[in-house]
């Protein structure tokens, strides 16, 4: 098995985790964003959406990150599952992950930013205001709604499908100095994952491609 991706991509990162949490080993092929490595004629002649994660498994090669993660589910069902056995805690789990999957990822990833730099010409402060607008609308509602569950250091007894989505967002909007005071339970899965071997090997810092890691 083998993870075409990026360091510090969202999406990348979610398969870094899924894939420690279920155990499996896989082979990491960095691709840089910066780069633009995506987009190239081989790539693309193999992910036509050239993007990342690619997931090469299974005997072909697989796009889309969401779609990524259930098929590791169905494909891998003697490892610890991302989704509870329970049809009305896999509904949560989908609810929260897809509010991060769907709500944010689409308008602040990487070429959304670029291109409201240019061609639109807006200076980083404002897409600084427009990143940190966006987080709010929702992960202030998914703040109401894991207290409404009365969530402790996991959505339940262990991390799975939501973790795996929410703490590369989490990351991300660190970065850009998104304020988590008024968010307890957010910041408390936060640091329960974030002290897990699993989450640690996935985290960003640890990856090849990681400039830090290069370096002297």
């Amino acid at each position: 098995m083998r993870l075409y991706g990026y360091y510090r991509s969202s999406t990348s990162y979610r398969l870094r985790i899924a894939l420690a949490l279920k155990g499996l080993a896989f082979d990491y092929v960095p691709v840089n964003l910066l780069e633009s490595e995506q987009k190239g004629e081989a790539y693309k002649g193999r992910n036509p959406f050239g993007s990342v994660p690619m997931l090469e498994a299974g005997g072909r090669d697989r796009a889309q990150s969401m779609a990524q993660l259930e098929w590791l589910d169905e494909a891998y069902p003697n490892t610890p599952r991302l989704l509870p056995e329970n049809i009305e805690d896999r509904f949560t789990a989908r609810e929260l992950a897809y509010a991060v999957a769907t709500e944010l990822h689409a308008p602040l990833n990487l070429p959304v930013l670029k291109y409201l730099k240019d061609p639109l010409g807006h200076s980083q402060d404002e897409v600084d205001t427009f990143y940190r607008h966006f987080l709010a609308r929702t992960l202030d509602p998914l703040e109401e709604r894991l207290a409404q569950l009365d969530t402790k250091d996991f959505l339940f007894d262990r991390p799975g499908l939501f973790e795996v989505v929410l703490l590369p967002q989490v990351y991300n909007a660190r970065r850009f100095d998104f304020a988590f005071a008024d968010k307890p339970h957010i910041s408390r899965i936060e640091r329960a994952c974030l002290g897990m071997t699993e989450f640690q090997r996935a985290h960003p810092d640890a990856q090849p491609d990681n400039p830090e890691n290069t370096r002297n």
